[in-house]
């Protein structure tokens, strides 16, 4: 267990903005900050941080809360692990006592497959640094390599001893269960044998982008044929290939800062561009790119360089991800090494303002970088020159900017001197052609899902009491506090006799009006959530005078606080539609408090006596004639009250 003056620290001290940055690139939004949403695939921000309310809603999930909510979201954290990670952030030291076995025992599957990744993570680079055979072997590679002992730390470098067992047979040894090295890949099991699946090979940790290690990669340093020069760990349910990107973790506030990515192949390619000074440089791990991993990045910059090696396997590999880096809507340049380079040698030979200068000047539009690597291989051919036009062109197809794609034409139509027409015509036909596969394929799984087409005729029931409520939390939350003077209307007998409603005014605390008001009609809320709200809330209001909104979210159950910050941020929504910009002005409702307030418990009041004449209508149709009687007098007596409800709610509005 964490003790609570940790966790105290750890919220005084965490900043959202700061937190939310290192993953996702947020820009500024009047008082508040928005993004993409790291939680779905989309063009426009819906992403939404409160610096004030030290809050997040995600307006395309449905998700929000406050900066632990977002780490156990985004990172699968527990509550425990945000908290860790958070005190690590702000050099916070945490005070916990012991857990028991019964407390280890409960930790869930994907929390198992976490510890154990991480004692292979600090076994590796113990077996490195403090065995003689790790560090005449692995350490020595690394240095011949010509990374420090400072990198080589940074990253987590490692080595797995030559032996069949040596990691299997000490993790067991310290209680890791079998089952759990053999889901992470670490141990390979066959029959009543298991043994080492990185077998003397230095290790690379792959880390997910905060900081947790995922998997590893494994260079073997012998010379065996049958073995593979590098091998990953295999897919998993805390390790997708597709989804990671080696250096992430390392390079995410450097992309962020610079606005741009340089994506390259290797691990060694990260590490010495690291270690030279480039920090915003991530790698695919020798996997093809694909699109979520492209999305990751897209949540830091819009800005890919792809850098690559000149052998012609490394372009072709280029070009195909570039497609793929298009398509995502991102902005892609390229660069290529002089013959014999790769990014990793270049770096190594070269200081900082060297690499720097070479990347500024031969960094290529990919258009330009196309048509002189096609044009070497077209060798004045005219058909090939035809094909290599086309291939241009279906590259600018992929992009999903109209403006963009009629420049990249332009330029296409300069550089290799033929019509815009002409490729404006061939890039309708892509498209066209592009367009109908699309059709088709949603066809087929239209036929395939049997889809039934909803009926459209018929509009969601709005359910008015969990809207009335809803508005009722929302109140207390952003204006509980706030001493107000309320103007309320009370029945009066005037000189003739008759009844007429008198305003009389009073000046009271909000969540004093409230409270009271909905004490005096017995009114309970109906919905579970609400109702724990408001009664937690209604204590806090009472007891402490200097209440924070940010405080009382910090120490409430995940499912309240998500429901309280879906509140609280709802008027940030206009933020992202910009209406502003537009001349649409929102009117914000602090400026009629009381009226609002009057406006929504009238309602409320409204509202259960309907459902109650509703009811009462029902029994007449079950009761006697006598009983009748009765009945019609209460509905009479109910539906003379909600007309005076209602010349009261108009005389508020």
């Amino acid at each position: 267990m964490i003790h609570k003056s940790t966790i105290d620290a750890v919220f005084d001290a965490a900043r959202l903005e700061e937190v939310i940055g290192d993953f996702v690139q947020l820009k500024k939004a009047g008082s508040n900050f928005k993004g993409l949403s790291p939680f779905s695939d989309e063009k426009t921000p819906s992403f939404m941080v409160s610096p004030v309310k030290q809050i997040w809603k995600d307006f395309s999930s449905g998700k929000g809360g406050n900066v632990v909510a977002f780490l156990m979201e985004h990172e699968h954290f527990t509550y425990p692990e945000a908290i860790k990670y958070l005190a690590k952030k702000y050099n916070i030291e945490v005070e916990e006592t012991e857990q028991t076995d019964e407390q280890k025992e409960q930790a869930d599957e994907r929390e198992s497959m976490y510890l154990v990744s991480e004692y292979a993570n600090t076994f590796f680079q113990n077996s490195l640094h403090k065995t003689e055979h790790g560090k005449a072997i692995g350490l020595t590679y690394f240095k011949e390599r010509g990374f420090t002992e400072e990198t080589i730390k940074k990253f987590g470098l490692g080595y797995s001893p030559d032996s069949w067992d040596a990691f299997t047979s000490e993790a067991i040894k310290k209680g890791y269960q079998l089952k759990y090295l053999e889901k992470t890949g670490l141990t390979i099991v066959k029959e009543e044998k298991q043994f080492d699946r990185f077998k003397g090979r230095v290790m690379f940790p792959i880390q997910s982008m905060s900081g947790r290690v995922l998997g590893f990669g494994g260079r073997i340093l012998t010379n065996e044929k049958k073995a593979a020069k590098y091998l990953n760990s295999p897919e998993s349910d805390i390790y997708h290939k597709s989804k990671v990107l080696y250096g992430i973790y390392y390079a995410k506030q450097s992309i962020a800062k610079e606005d741009n990515c340089y994506l390259v192949e290797g691990y060694t390619d990260v590490i010495q561009f690291n270690q030279t000074g480039v920090q915003n440089v991530v790698s695919s791990s020798g996997t093809a790119l694909t699109s979520d991993q492209i999305r990751l990045i897209s949540r830091l910059t819009k800005n890919i360089t792809v850098l690559f090696d000149s052998d012609a396997a490394g372009m072709r590999a280029s070009i195909r991800g570039i497609d793929l880096i298009l398509e995502q809507g991102m902005n892609v340049k390229v660069c290529s090494f002089p013959d014999g380079e790769d990014p990793d040698s270049f770096a190594k030979q070269n200081t900082l303002e060297e690499l720097t200068t070479y990347l500024d000047n031969n960094v290529q539009d990919f258009i330009s970088f196309k048509a002189s690597l096609l044009q070497k291989e077209s060798k004045n051919d005219p058909i090939k020159k035809a094909e290599l036009v086309r291939d241009m062109v279906t590259s600018i197809s992929k992009i999903p900017d109209v403006i963009k794609r009629e420049i990249y034409v332009q330029e296409c139509s300069r550089i290799m001197d033929i019509s815009e027409d002409v490729l404006f015509n061939t890039l309708a036909q892509i498209r066209n052609v592009d367009a109908k596969d699309q059709r088709k394929q949603q066809k087929q799984q239209k036929k395939t899902l049997e889809v039934v087409k909803p009926d459209v005729q018929k509009a969601p029931k709005v359910d008015e009491q969990f809207e009335l409520e809803r508005k009722i939390i929302e109140i207390l939350l952003l204006y509980g506090k706030r001493e107000e003077e309320f103007e309320d209307l009370i029945l009066k007998e005037n000189e003739d006799g008759e009844l007429v409603l008198e305003p009389e005014a009073h000046t009271v605390k909000v969540f004093e009006k409230i409270y009271l008001d909905l004490q005096d009609d017995e009114i309970e809320f109906t919905n579970d959530n609400f109702k724990e709200v408001y009664t937690i809330l209604i204590d806090k209001l009472h007891q402490e005078e200097d209440f924070k909104i940010e405080n009382f979210i910090n120490h409430t159950p995940p499912q309240i606080a998500s429901e309280i910050t879906a509140i609280m941020m709802n008027e940030e929504r206009y933020a992202l539609h910009r209406w502003h910009d537009m001349e649409i002005h929102v009117k914000q409702k602090d400026y009629t408090v009381p009226q609002y307030v009057s406006d929504i418990i009238l309602n409320l009041r409204r509202f259960l006596i309907s459902q109650k004449v509703e009811e009462l209508s029902q029994k007449i149709k079950a009761q006697t004639i006598e009983d009748n009687q009765e009945t019609i007098q209460d509905i009479m007596d109910y539906q003379s009250l909600k007309k005076i409800l209602s010349q009261k709610l108009n005389r508020v509005v």
